[in-house]
This record gives structure tokens, sequence and C-alpha cells, in this order.
């Protein structure tokens, strides 16, 4: 077993390093050529605007790097220093009823990971938020969305976990099936009723003010046979100066919410182009294949897990007793990381060509591509996106293209006619 241990722990630490030189590489990449004003962004962007752009993407990427690294630590000293067999000997040790033993073991261990990330919310919100000219949030709104958090993830991962351990303790033998039956319905449900139960408890939400611009929304909607049953804006800017927009709700009936950062930064064709883009996702069933492919792969590796689970492999590895499914879990979830790291440059390949996709969507769709162009220029600008990112960085983890690489394609879009 101790072999296996050995193994497990080089592999965690191999994937952490090449994640490490990556991220190395994409800074050296950004050192050299951040002082370039790239051919598509003259006359946007000037070369002090450029030094802020190079200056907050060096800065978060340093701190990324601590607080990885603070992570990284943390959790191998909690699998393989012996942290867990002592937790879950003392969870085991309050003698609790097989769900309550499980809900506390889960929630303590996400209220832990909260509390411990606190310090570098902070410094991230206050420090460089603050210093790149973007955070808004007050001290006070920081702590109440705090609690909000805790309190809306302690409902949900209660609902979650006494559900899903009702089911395993219900049915031994078939429960990796209705586990994932139920977890595929939550997530159906709660994309179903996040817009108007989740997310108005951070944000308030009001009808834009106006007029002439929701009309033109709705117009381009009705084009492609998308009936929009509200234009909504939202309040983002009193948390942060960053920009978005994106498409709510399932079927027929779409919700649209813009914040309202965008609608001060950017022109009307703008914005519709970010609509249509968005649009474009929706048409072309993005969501939906994404949806359809992990939960696909979702029920292959619940079903891994539960053949896995049903031997004491895991518990005798890490010497823990007794070997609880709780202890079981938490180092599957260990391995799942390490496994599916190689995964990650193909889901991020296949999301930048459903970017694409949604590109060229909406260049048909308003005619042009000037808007789209724009948009980006505007949105990276705003945002003080990394204009030269290395190609294997982009390439492994940019669930997007490159700003400058997505322009190029937008100002060669040939229409279909």
């Amino acid at each position: 077993m101790e072999i296996y241990l050995v193994i497990l722990l080089c592999s965690y630490v191999l994937v952490v390093l090449f994640g490490y030189w990556l991220k190395f590489l994409n800074l050296r990449h950004l050192e050299k050529y951040g002082a370039d004003i790239p051919p598509e962004f003259e006359g946007h962007i000037d070369a002090k605007l450029l030094k802020k752009t190079r200056d907050y993407t060096v800065e978060l990427a340093r701190f990324g790097f601590i607080e990885s690294i603070f992570d990284n630590i943390l959790l191998l000293i909690f699998l393989f220093g012996g942290l867990l067999r002592v937790y879950n000997s003392w969870i085991s040790s309050l003698n609790l009823p097989f769900i309550l033993s499980g809900i506390g073991f889960f929630l303590i261990l996400g209220y832990a990971e909260i509390i411990l990330s606190i310090p570098f919310s902070l410094y991230s919100t206050f420090k460089i938020e603050n210093k790149y000219g973007f955070n808004t949030v007050t001290p006070w709104l920081w702590i109440t969305d705090i609690f909000k958090s805790l309190l809306l993830s302690t409902i949900l991962m209660g609902i979650m976990i006494s559900v899903g351990l009702w089911l395993i303790q219900a049915n031994p033998n078939y429960w990796w099936l209705w586990v994932w039956g139920f977890f595929l319905i939550f997530t159906l449900f709660m994309m179903y009723i996040s817009p108007y139960v989740i997310e108005p408890i951070f944000n308030k939400f009001t009808p834009i003010d106006e007029e002439r611009l929701e009309d033109k929304i709705k117009e381009l909607m009705l084009k492609i046979g998308i009936r929009v049953s509200r234009i909504f804006k939202m309040d983002a800017s009193k948390r942060s100066k960053h920009t978005n927009a994106y498409f709510t709700g399932i079927g027929k009936v779409k919700r649209i919410v813009l914040y309202d950062t965008l609608l001060k930064k950017m022109e009307d064709n703008e914005i519709l182009a970010v609509l249509a883009h968005e649009a474009g996702h929706w048409k072309k069933r993005h969501l939906l294949k994404l949806l359809v492919v992990s939960e696909l792969i979702g029920l292959v590796v619940i079903y891994i897990a539960f053949r896995i689970i049903q031997t004491d492999i895991l518990t005798d590895m890490f010497h823990i007793a007794p070997p609880t499914l709780f202890a079981k879990l938490v180092i599957l979830a260990f391995i799942g990381s390490i496994v599916s790291f190689p995964f990650t440059p193909i889901s991020s390949f296949f999301s930048r060509r459903y970017e694409r996709e949604a590109d060229c969507f909406a260049c048909e769709l308003i005619g042009n591509p000037e808007g789209m162009i724009g948009s980006v220029i505007k949105l990276s600008k705003d945002n003080l996106s990394n204009l030269h990112p290395h190609p294997w960085y982009a390439g492994f983890y940019y669930s997007h293209p490159p700003a400058v690489k997505r322009i190029r394609e937008l100002q060669s879009f040939e229409f279909t006619g």
C-alpha cells in the first residue's frame, strides 16, 4: 500500500508543478511582449493602459501562486499528514446516525475551507482590485455576502448531502444510479430557480430604463425565435467595475441580464452584439451539449466510484479507521483532481470552439462583425485582460480565444449569405 501512496503523492506534485510551469511561461511571455500594442488595439489602448494591464495580470498571477501553494500544502498535510485520519475518527466517535454524520463531516470541511480562504479574499478584493480601480464593495457588504453565502451553501449542501446519503442507505446496490439521477434533477432545478430565488439574494434586478434599447433587443431576439420575457439591469457596480451580460432561463422563455457597468460603457450596437453572441450559445445548443456530456461523464465516474467504495483500498492506503464512506469520498475527490487534469485542455478546446461558433452566429445575426469587435476591445480594456498570453497557457486553460486572436478571426469573418 505504501508504494501506491508514494505514486499518488508524486502524481499530484507533478500535476501541480506542471500547472506552475505553464503559469511561469505565461508570465515570462507577458514580460517579453507586454509592452507591445497589438495592431488590433492600436488607437484603442495606449502604453499607460497596457502597462496597467500587464501589472494587473502579473500581480494576480503572483498572488495566485501564493494562494495555490498555501492550499496545496494544506491539502497534502490533511491527506498525507494524518489529519483526515484524526478528523474521520473524531466524527465516528460521536456515534451519530449515518446521514447526520455525513452532513457534519462535509459541512465542517466546507466551513473550514471558507474560513481559510477569507484572508486571501480580503487581500484580493481590498488590495489588488482596489489598486486597479475595480473594487467598489464596502466592508459591510463584503461581510454580509460571506454570511449569505454561508447560509445558502449550508442549505443547499445540507439538501444534497442528506438526500444523497439517504439514497445510498436505501439502495446499497444501485445507489450510484439513483444519486446520479438526483444530482441531475437538482442541477436542472437550480438552473430554473436561480434567477428568481438565488441571484436576487445578492443583487438587485430592475427592468432597463432605456425603452429604445429594450425594443432593439427584443426585435433582435425575435429574428431567431427567442421570446424574451424581461430584460433586466443588475446593480453589479456596487461590488465591482467589471462588465458582463448573460442569459438565464430554461425552455422557450429567456431572461436577459445586463450589468449596469456594461450599459454605461458600451454602445447599443456593441450591447446587441454581446447578446447576439449569448443567443448563439442557445441556438447552437451549447449548454445542452455540455450538460449531456458532463452528465454522461458523471454517470461513468459515479459508477467507478461506487465500485471502488465497495472496497477499503482507499482507507487502507491512508491507514484510516474506521473505513467510512465519507473519508473514501474525500480521497476519491483528490484522486479525481489528478485524473481530470490532463483533460483540461480538451475541455478548453471545445469551449473555445463554442465561443467561435457563437461569434460567427452573432456576426451573421447582426449583419457585420463591428459590434463584436468593439465589444471584445472594450471588454478587454475595461477588465484589463492579458493581451499577450503564452500560446501553451492559453491552449491549456483559456475557455475563450485570446482577445487578439478573437478579433483577427472576427475581422476575417466571411458571411455565408
